[in-house]
């Protein structure tokens, strides 16, 4: 009897000690709280950022070969999914062969151009003939004008002399024209190589645009990161601007941080910052303020909410907080969309 008297006291003791240790426990964390309240201003309206771009095609086309899998590591420059470049291939050759038949139009301009050059210069030396032969045509006509008067040669004989003269004139004066027409025929053929070069230079655009439009047929992670669901098979038809498939920059994270408007009064771009991600127990990552919102959370929404109806219920707003990571090697163990509490050290204490 008395043994069960003394393992009764002991248990109830040990209840009582428990019960205490609790209480105290309770005390001491309540305590810390408001302490750490006092503080820090906390939230846990927070997630982990990252860029998730989707990677669209930039041509349209049949799928024939798709060369990644659902969430595969993949890096700069590497190839996502070939597309059937047949019909971009034959747009380059027609525009090459374009082009070339436009080249092919310019020596042949060239050619002319250096004949019309050419006639130039033999109008000039038939101009310097003619002008001598105009000149001794002149002094025989004046010569003989002279004997008319003194009547040492007849008059059919001065006529003679002054129709030699006058082929003489005309020939002068044909030559002249001559050279005039060959100058009009070198410019106006300058004219059209200038015009022929301007179609070269839009010829050129166009096979240039051509090819570019060939390269999009090859489509390509557009920096490191990894991808998302796979959601395109070969044999598929995509359209241009379609997206493909989402990298996610596993390089660049942060955390947007939703806090009240009451504790943001004493927050500053570079003031340091407490992580702690839900997901990973027993660490705590140092980061920094970034950038604070312009605005409330809810003026960035589609539809803010309008209080000037009369059915004003006044909830307080939230803050964006852009923070990052003060040391980047740890941002590889967060994941995008991760959810994560922040405390900011209250300026006031």
């Amino acid at each position: 009897m008395k043994n069960r008297v003394n393992k009764k006291s002991l248990s109830n003791k040990i209840v009582s000690i428990t019960a205490l240790l609790l209480a105290i426990t309770a005390i001491v964390y309540f305590v810390s709280y408001l302490l750490r309240g006092s503080n820090y201003e906390e939230t846990n309206d927070a997630q982990v950022e990252s860029y998730i771009n989707p990677v669209s095609a930039r041509a349209s086309g049949y799928i024939t070969k798709v060369l990644f899998e659902e969430h595969q590591d993949v890096k700069k420059g590497d190839t996502l999914v070939i597309l059937d470049n047949r019909e971009y291939t034959f747009k380059v050759q027609e525009a090459e062969a374009v082009l070339e038949d436009a080249y092919a139009q310019i020596q042949v301009l060239e050619a002319g151009i250096n004949v019309a050059q050419t006639g130039i210069l033999v109008s000039k030396n038939q101009i310097a003939s003619a002008k001598a032969r105009l000149w001794q045509q002149k002094q025989d006509n004046l010569r003989y004008q002279k004997l008319l008067k003194d009547e040492a040669v007849t008059g059919q004989e001065y006529e003679q002399v002054k129709t030699r003269y006058d082929v003489a004139q005309n020939d002068y004066n044909a030559t002249e024209n001559t050279l005039l027409s060959s100058q009009s025929r070198v410019q106006e053929l300058k004219t059209r190589k200038a015009l022929l070069n301007a179609d070269i230079k839009r010829k050129q655009a166009i096979l240039d645009l051509a090819k570019i439009n060939l390269s999009y047929t090859v489509i390509t992670s557009p920096y490191n990161g990894k991808t998302g669901r796979k959601q395109i098979l070969e044999g598929q038809q995509v359209q241009l601007g379609q997206p493909l498939v989402s990298i996610v920059n596993e390089k660049e994270k942060w955390i947007t941080a939703n806090f009240k408007e009451t504790q943001v009064s004493g927050f500053y771009v570079g003031q340091n910052v407490k992580i702690t991600v839900d997901a990973i127990s027993g660490k705590t990552y140092e980061g920094r303020i970034e950038a604070i919102a312009a605005s409330t959370g809810s003026k960035f929404s589609l539809l803010p909410a309008d209080n000037s109806t009369g059915n004003f219920v006044k909830i307080i707003q939230r803050i964006p907080v852009k923070i990052v990571f003060i040391d980047n090697t740890v941002i590889e163990e967060v994941k995008s969309g991760m959810n994560v509490s922040v405390a900011v050290l209250n300026k006031k204490s």
